[in-house]
């Protein structure tokens, strides 16, 4: 597995990772069994780097990997978030950054992982209420007392950065990058890039679209969060296949499969980007591991950034779209 630097902490992980979200929730019926032979996969083939959040299935998904960190906890670099909050229903009840929340967040999270200590801990979405410096700075708390090795944030913009890092170092910015999610190149990549921050992709493969295994919106089960996303409805989601079409054709080209193509896309954007592409299965997790021994020469990124079709449609609905980039 190749490695690459965690910001500038002087650790580093493994730069294809595991996000674990989609074993508890938003993509139709979840196996836990299936889902924890994946787990085990992954520490196999050395995607060690999980990610998780307190969010995810309401608790769920941290509970899921403590099954597994519970005998192989040494292997795991492991990463979780706070920010979130949900009901115990799953009813969103909206953000929170305040420092007695960001205490209790931890704490819970500490408990239903089984662990001593979280490696990364990432505020999920940023308070547009309680300042970066006050939410940062329980953060900061937490490291010192050894409960986190290393902070981060998610969705954050480049303002927001620069102000957090001045309370502590920050050591990821997790946002959604891909072939079809490109905005943080503007501003907030090279703010990351000046202020010694590694970026996380989540999403890499655009929620599995540009692997090309969907050709239809009713290929989505009941309960999947993309039946509602902005992208995979209508005619947006017809526009899109164009762009699912044109890495297929290039994918063809390198001789990999379109997943492992946009893998290797975000893997070729630098040494200070690494992917967390999700899956449940075993056989999908394999296909991303093989990702990196596709590589892309300077110019096949110029004539993919200059030819791919422009995405059609919002990341998330208006409510969504309002707490990132924030």
């Amino acid at each position: 597995m190749e490695m690459r630097p965690l910001g500038k902490s002087g650790v580093k992980i493994p730069a294809l990772g595991l996000g674990c979200m989609g074993m508890s929730e938003f993509y139709g019926q979840s196996n836990d069994a299936e889902s924890i032979t994946t787990l085990h996969r992954s520490l196999d083939l050395g995607m060690s780097h999980w990610d998780t959040a307190d969010m995810y299935g309401v608790g769920k998904n941290e509970e899921l990997l403590a099954r597994v960190l519970k005998t192989r906890r040494n292997e795991v670099f492991l990463a979780t978030k706070f920010g979130n909050v949900r009901g115990a229903d799953g009813a969103f009840l909206g953000v929170s950054g305040e420092p007695e929340y960001v205490k209790r967040a931890c704490e819970a999270s500490l408990r239903r992982l089984g662990v001593e200590r979280i490696d990364l801990y990432y505020q999920h979405r940023v308070d547009p209420v309680v300042s970066i410096e006050e939410t940062v700075g329980a953060m900061a708390e937490l490291v010192a007392e050894g409960k986190v090795r290393f902070l981060g944030l998610s969705e954050a913009s480049a303002a927001t950065l620069r102000r957090a890092s001045a309370v502590h170092p920050i050591a990821a910015l997790q946002s959604e990058y891909s072939l079809w999610s490109r905005d943080v190149e503007t501003e907030i990549l090279p703010t990351c890039r000046a202020l010694g921050i590694t970026l996380v992709a989540y999403s890499p493969l655009g929620r599995g679209f540009l692997t090309g295994q969907y050709t239809s919106t009713t290929q989505f089960s009941t309960g999947d969060f993309r039946q509602r996303a902005p992208r995979f409805v209508g005619e947006n989601f017809e526009h899109n296949l164009a762009l699912v079409e044109a890495v297929r054709a290039r994918a063809a080209a390198k001789r990999c499969t379109p997943a492992q193509f946009a893998l290797a896309w975000v893997l070729a954007r630098g040494e200070d980007v690494i992917a967390i592409p999700g899956t449940r299965r075993v056989t999908r997790l394999e296909e991303n591991a093989a990702a990196l021994e596709v590589k892309l020469t300077v110019e096949e990124l110029e004539e993919i950034a200059a030819a791919l079709p422009a995405v059609h449609g919002e990341r998330y609905a208006e409510g969504g779209m309002r707490s990132v980039n924030r």
